[in-house]
């Protein structure tokens, strides 16, 4: 059975990636492995996701293989390495690229994580601030629930705890953690 079905995932999965997507994110350890990656998870994702496009219309302007239980705004906007297509994957993640995300090689987000780049005006609900951009580091971690926000610049190896809201930048090779998001302790302390 398991046979039948990496067949049939990858059968779809390279008949998607010729209508679909940027095939610069068809590559790497997500599409690599026994018998020319044929049973590699990477195709299981973009079998997934052309059917989640195709019958649902989610994600449809994303370049990349998208969860359909993952919204993508403007996926344009983010810029990644496709050894990280797996970020994109995750239950409830949330990217609002009106302005640009750039997440680092390595770097991991936890489901139901939220990153924003433009609040909602205060004046006018249906309307946007100016986008600022959000930029992740390499080898960072961003914990289940967290949030974030605008303008906000995490350096590489970061950790930011679950359900945090990170409103400001760090320089990384730290634990971040509560709302607002506070340095617990640089990594390598004891």
């Amino acid at each position: 059975m398991r046979l039948l079905s990496g067949l049939w995932c990858f059968f779809w999965g390279k008949l998607f990636s010729l209508f679909i997507y940027d095939k610069k994110y068809l590559k790497g350890r997500w599409f690599t492995g026994r018998f020319g990656g044929m049973f590699a998870p990477g195709w299981r994702w973009v079998t997934m996701d052309g059917f989640a496009r195709f019958f649902l219309g989610h994600n449809k302007t994303a370049r990349f293989p998208v969860s359909s239980r993952c919204t993508v705004i403007c996926p344009e906007n983010i810029h990644f390495h496709p050894d990280n297509i797996d970020n994109f994957q995750s239950v409830g993640i949330y990217y609002q690229a009106f302005g640009d995300i750039t997440i680092g090689e390595g770097s991991y987000i936890g489901p139901n994580v939220g990153i924003i780049t433009a609040n909602h005006k205060l004046d006018n609900l249906d309307a946007h601030d100016d986008p600022k951009p959000v930029i992740i580091g390499k080898n960072c971690w961003i914990g289940m629930n967290s949030v974030i926000l605008p303008g906000v610049v995490l350096g590489d190896n970061t950790i930011v705890g679950a359900g945090s809201v990170v409103t400001k930048s760090f320089m990384g090779g730290g634990i971040i953690v509560g709302s607002p998001a506070k340095l617990l302790h640089t990594i390598g302390d004891k």
